[in-house]
């Protein structure tokens, strides 16, 4: 059986590439998403990859994932600092989740350093770029072979 992984990616990483790139790098959204699917294919997984600017859309998303995915792997952007409904969605999965972020938010404004998701997450990888996404995916992996 093939395990699935929901990576959802939240606002303004459509704008990836191009957006600040001294502090998100010059990979595209698309980028990251071939990355995470040859990974997600060396490591046996499947991997469901999907982009929102919308809050609502990706509560619904992990709605969905309760009962059918293995895990979710998270960059909620700024929503990270900023909403309870996302955290509580995550927590109503019942799904492990790994939270990623390409820069690492603990090195710029103090706003930032505060995430609703990092206390319930199994993991938090900042500052690697779109190798957070890599090590995430090989960690539920990893972990799956266990069970």
């Amino acid at each position: 059986m093939t395990h699935t992984v929901l990576v959802l990616n939240g606002p303004n990483l459509n704008l990836l590439g191009t957006r600040e790139p001294a502090t998100y790098g010059r990979e595209t959204l698309a980028d990251i998403a071939d990355l995470c699917a040859r990974t997600a294919e060396e490591c046996g997984l499947a991997v469901e990859f999907r982009q929102t600017n919308h809050e609502g859309e990706l509560i619904e998303w992990i709605h969905l994932a309760r009962g059918r995915c293995a895990g979710i792997l998270i960059n909620p952007a700024a929503w990270t600092h900023t909403s309870v409904a996302i955290r509580d969605a995550l927590l109503a999965s019942e799904l492990p989740v790994i939270e990623v972020h390409l820069s690492n938010v603990h090195k710029r404004e103090p706003f930032r350093h505060r995430s609703f998701v990092s206390d319930i997450a199994v993991g938090v990888i900042c500052g690697l770029g779109s190798h957070g996404y890599r090590m995430a995916l090989q960690h539920f992996s990893q972990h799956l072979k266990k069970d």
